[in-house]
C-alpha cells in the first residue's frame, strides 16, 4: 500500500477481539493504532480511585477537567495510558474497571470531552481506531469502516481466557452475563449507542481464528483503500 493518508474505524460489541485484531492490522499496515476504549476505561478509573457513583453525571463531569490524560506509543509498540502521569495501563484491564468504563462512556460530557481528542490522532497520521462509535461519531468520514463482531458466547469464552491470562479468572457464566449487560448498555444508550456505521463492513469472526480473522481485516482494508 502507498503512503496516502487514511484512515480507518473498528467498532462493534465488546470481547469481539478488536483491540487485538486492530492493534495486529496497524502493525502490519505500519500504521498507528489507538484505542478508543482505553481513554474510556482511564475515566472509568479515575470515578472509582475517587469513589465516584459512575452512573452519577454531575459528579464525574465535575472531575473532567482535573484529568490529565494522556496516550504514548512505547518501545514495545504498545499503547500506554497515563493518568495524572502514572502509567495505568495495566490498572485500566482490571475487570472492576470494565463496568466502571461502560457506565461513563454513556455519559454525554464525558464523549464529548473525549471526541476532540480522538479525532486530533487521526488528523496528521494514518491510524486504525477501534471502539463503539468511531464510524458512527468519531470519524465519521474515515476511508474504511468495519463492523466486528463475534457470538456472544465465543465472545464469553475469549473474555475468560483472556482474564485466566492474566491471572483475574473469572467463571465462564459470569463472563457472559457482563458480555449481555454491557452489550445492552452499549446499544441502548442515549450518548452514541453502538450500532453498525452507514457503509461498515460487517466482519463475523464467530468461527475463524486470530490468523483467519486478521488476513479477512487486512483484506477489507486494502481493498478499501487501493479501490
Amino acid at each position: 500500500m502507498d503512503k496516502k493518508h487514511y484512515a480507518v474505524a473498528v467498532d462493534g460489541p465488546s470481547g469481539a477481539g478488536k483491540s487485538t485484531l486492530a492493534k495486529a492490522a496497524a502493525k502490519e499496515l505500519g500504521i498507528t493504532y489507538v484505542d478508543t476504549g482505553a481513554i474510556y476505561r482511564v475515566i472509568g478509573l479515575a470515578a472509582l480511585r475517587r469513589g465516584i457513583e459512575p452512573h452519577d453525571a454531575a459528579a464525574v463531569t465535575a472531575f473532567l477537567p482535573e484529568l490529565e490524560i494522556g496516550l504514548k506509543h512505547g518501545n514495545d509498540g504498545l499503547q500506554h495510558m497515563y493518568l495524572d502521569g502514572e502509567d495505568v495501563s495495566d490498572a485500566i484491564r482490571l475487570p472492576e474497571v470494565s463496568m466502571y468504563a461502560s457506565a461513563v462512556s454513556a455519559l454525554p460530557d464525558v464523549r464529548a470531552f473525549l471526541l476532540e481528542m480522538q479525532r486530533s490522532l487521526a488528523r496528521t497520521q494514518s491510524v486504525i481506531m477501534d471502539g463503539r462509535d468511531i464510524g458512527t461519531v468519531v470519524l465519521p468520514d474515515a476511508e474504511v469502516k468495519i463492523f466486528l463482531t463475534a457470538d456472544e458466547k465465543v465472545r464469553a469464552q475469549r473474555r475468560c481466557l483472556e482474564l485466566e491470562q492474566r491471572g483475574t479468572p473469572k467463571p465462564f457464566d459470569e463472563v457472559l452475563a457482563e458480555i449481555r449487560e454491557r452489550d445492552y448498555n452499549d446499544s441502548h444508550r442515549a450518548a452514541a449507542p453502538l450500532r453498525r456505521a452507514d457503509g461498515a463492513v460487517l466482519v463475523d469472526t464467530s468461527e475463524l481464528d486470530f490468523e483467519q480473522s486478521k488476513a479477512l481485516i487486512l483484506k477489507t482494508i486494502r481493498e478499501k483503500i487501493d479501490a
